[in-house]
């Protein structure tokens, strides 16, 4: 077997080391009796398959079942100039694959953070080499070296109107989409968990660790939102099926303002 995949978070790793450092870190967590371990073939065996779903025009879910891991969706978004994979799940079958080279070429593969590396040099691999971008602060991360993989920073026009921005907050690389023609040309957001869609559909969170309740700073927060609302956007998707519908950036404003007044103690009162 060339690698292991982690059974918690389903990260890639090329070897099989006693505990998966993604997980020991505090924004994430290690299973009560230990560290477990999987691999494509186990998975396979096991029934997992894909399943691709449109979200809109251009725009695919691309999941598991049953979910590996964490069990992001990916995303996958179509531009005359080619393919972005977005958030590249814990598994891949040759049905995947002939799905999404049926959209056409893929260009990069992206992972917003390190718990949502999912098998991106499998995918990689399966997809004729597409390379894998890594967020340069977030490198170290990386359990299964290869060289398809390049680091980034800062902004990256990743194909025409898709543009590959990093906001940090959850990492310090961690990073969203930006895409100009989703939503009917009124803009999409990828946000994964640097900005997380709560299941109310009208407000959104900004954690270091979702599982962990662990809160970012006021300074962080605010940081974050003013570093997306440079982008127009009406719709935002997070990395599982939680979606913002509609009025997407207005209420990443209102929700980071929420969380800052209740970190400083506006809202001591009611506690």
């Amino acid at each position: 077997m060339s690698f292991w995949i982690c059974a918690t978070c389903a990260v890639e790793h090329a070897e099989r080391v006693e505990v998966c450092a993604i997980c020991a870190d505090d924004r994430q967590w290690v299973p009560a009796d230990g560290q477990h371990w999987t691999t494509l073939a186990e998975l396979r065996d096991a029934g997992c398959r894909t399943e691709l779903v449109e979200a809109e025009p251009d725009l695919w879910l691309i999941g598991s079942a049953p979910g590996v891991g964490i069990g992001q969706r990916s995303k996958l978004i179509r531009t005359h100039a080619g393919c972005l994979l977005f958030d590249p799940i814990g598994y891949v079958d040759d049905a995947a694959v002939e799905a999404v080279r049926a959209l056409g070429p893929v260009v990069a593969i992206v992972a917003s953070h390190p718990h949502m590396y999912g098998v991106q040099v499998e995918w990689s691999r399966a997809l004729g080499g597409a390379p894998v971008l890594v967020a340069e602060k977030d490198r170290e991360w990386v359990a299964r070296p290869d060289p398809v993989i390049e680091t980034w920073s800062s902004n990256i026009e990743i194909l025409p109107g898709v543009t590959l921005t990093q906001p940090g907050g959850h990492f310090p690389g961690s990073a969203v989409v930006h895409w100009a023609g989703g939503a009917d040309g009124r803009g999409v957001l990828l946000s994964s968990d640097t900005i997380f869609a709560n299941p109310d559909r009208t407000s959104v969170s900004f954690m270091r660790s979702y599982p962990n309740r662990l809160p970012l700073s006021a300074g962080v927060v605010d940081r974050v939102a003013s570093h997306v609302e440079r982008f127009a956007f009406d719709r935002l998707y997070g990395n599982f099926d939680n979606v913002i519908p509609e009025r997407a950036r207005e209420i990443v404003r209102w929700s980071a303002d929420r969380h800052i007044a209740w970190v400083r103690g506006d809202h001591d009162d009611l506690t």
